[in-house]
């Protein structure tokens, strides 16, 4: 599996984040939807990726930068050919060395509460992140889960 830094021009990529919104639209209320479109993921603090295997899309995810010493993952998604096969641990891991590599402390996730999300959040504590508080203009809710991982020393 190939990763490669992602324009979003693409119409693969651009039929995965319309599946991917649809999604998180139908299983979370519109105030703690916050996985973000097309324009909110193409702003410049946002690093996306896209995960291919023999010319097909096999998932994407992206790097928030929040500040110099702390990102947030963001638009993490498998496409459905391709789940249970690694693409979510290689991105995770992908995004992990990024984060490393850029010199944050600390990094942090939203995913959703419901048990459509079980798979994610078990995912994301295999790689040693730990439930949380809100963070970076987040509130409570319910429907959220806050997690977060301490890098480097």
């Amino acid at each position: 599996m190939e990763i490669r830094i992602d324009d979003l021009e693409g119409p693969e990529i651009r039929a995965l984040l319309e599946e991917h919104l649809r999604r998180m639209q139908a299983t979370s209320p519109p105030e703690s939807c916050h996985a973000l479109d097309l324009s909110g993921l193409k702003k410049p603090e946002i690093t996306f990726w896209t995960v291919w295997e023999d010319g097909r899309l096999a998932g994407c995810g992206a790097l928030k930068e929040i500040d110099p010493t702390h990102g947030e993952i963001k638009s993490m998604r498998t496409s459905d050919e391709f789940l249970r096969r690694g693409v979510a641990s290689l991105i995770v891991r992908h995004i992990l060395d990024v984060a490393l590599e850029r010199g944050y402390k600390r990094l942090s996730l939203e995913t959703g509460s419901m048990k459509e999300f079980d798979p994610a959040r078990a995912l994301y504590k295999r790689f040693g992140f730990e439930e949380c508080g809100p963070f970076e203009g987040y509130v409570e809710d319910p429907n959220s889960v806050f997690m977060t991982k301490t890098l480097g020393d």
